[in-house]
């Protein structure tokens, strides 16, 4: 299987730069998303253990600056880097960010129904 990154199914888009597109091959889902400078996922991740991302990824990031807060200490991933984040994380990017990652499908999808919780709720509470 294969296809340009940016031909992959688009999932969500957010406006302002935020988009996901993904599919599934082989029990892992392949993501190329774009994200605006000043996104913090905190929010998303409220109700996870330690309200942090339980998905392992690997990935690449193709242009921009993420922060990942953990709890024994934040790190910086920029344009060129490549990356494994174990469970236990949070993404804030600090520019405008692309990324290409892998994350395996059902910690994954576990991780994702909370955030499209959390996102529903916040976007009620409005």
């Amino acid at each position: 299987m294969h296809c340009a990154m940016k031909e992959l199914p688009l999932v969500e888009d957010y406006g302002d730069g935020f988009r996901s597109r993904l599919t599934e091959w082989g029990g892992m889902i392949v993501s190329y998303e774009t994200f605006p400078k000043g996104v913090d996922a905190t929010p998303l991740f409220k109700g996870l253990p330690d309200d942090m991302c339980q998905s392992p990824h690997w990935g690449y990031i193709l242009r921009g600056r993420v922060r990942i807060k953990r709890k024994d200490g934040d790190f910086v991933l920029k344009t060129g880097d490549v990356y494994y984040l174990e469970p236990g994380h949070v993404p804030v990017f600090e520019e405008e960010t692309e990324i290409l990652e892998f994350s395996p499908k059902k910690e994954y999808q576990e991780t994702i129904d909370v955030a499209a919780r959390n996102m529903a709720a916040a976007q009620t509470a409005e």
